[in-house]
């Protein structure tokens, strides 16, 4: 039982913040794309922007990923890359992501036990690295719309077996609204809203009618 006396006006733990997760993007390359067929992958890669965008917005580490991008998979989607032109990419052969040592080291070095992970295919090198995590103890949040399978099906299935498992499903979205989770955090207030603004659809299009109409500090 509740004991009201005890209630208070604070977050869950089990809430995303900026200093208590890390983001690993896995398998975003044309090959993977060309084979993504659970949803549109213009939309997909809108949320895979979005995400680094949330995630760059709040300093949260990140772990880029690739597999096989010279020999068969290709670079990593370029709109992914400028947002961290910087970051160094881990290439594997490897289609689980945590069998590679480099691609571990990464995420051990981040210091965060909760992370948030998209890619393609869903089915493989999102689950695979998703449920590996899962066992050794981490946090698992997937991001469903940055990630894609090679039918709706597939896809679906994969998210069931990692909610089964433990992992956690977000949008992109829901991801930076809950890094922000309070408007009156100016120091990010602009930078979250131009990101809704860019990537946001009809919700980015409704701010940009606030702050034009009612001003600049309109709230989301």
């Amino acid at each position: 039982m509740t004991d009201i006396a005890k209630v208070t006006a604070a977050p869950s733990p089990d809430l995303l913040t900026p200093d208590n997760c890390a983001v690993l993007f896995v398998d975003h390359q044309p090959q993977m794309f060309f084979g993504t067929g659970s949803g549109d992958r213009t939309a997909i890669i809108n949320s895979t922007v979005g995400l680094a965008k949330a995630a760059k917005t709040f300093d949260v580490p990140v772990v880029l990923s690739t597999v096989a991008a010279e020999s068969f998979s290709g670079p990593i989607l370029p709109q992914l890359a400028d947002v961290f032109p910087d970051q160094e990419i881990v290439d594997r052969t490897s289609m689980n992501a945590w069998e590679d040592a480099a691609f571990v080291e990464a995420v051990k070095a981040t210091g965060r036990k909760k992370i948030v992970i998209a890619g393609l295919w869903t089915e493989v090198c999102v689950v695979l690295p998703a449920l590996s995590a899962l066992t050794q103890g981490y946090e698992v949040y997937v991001v469903t719309d940055a990630s894609g399978g090679v039918s709706p099906q597939a896809h679906e299935h994969a998210v069931q077996r990692m909610i089964q498992a433990g992992a956690v499903p977000v949008t992109w979205l829901q991801v930076l609204l809950e890094l922000q989770r309070d408007w009156a955090r100016t120091e990010t207030y602009a930078p979250v809203t131009e990101v809704v603004k860019q990537h946001g659809g009809a919700y980015g299009l409704g701010l940009v009618y606030a702050h034009a109409v009612i001003g600049a500090d309109a709230v989301g």
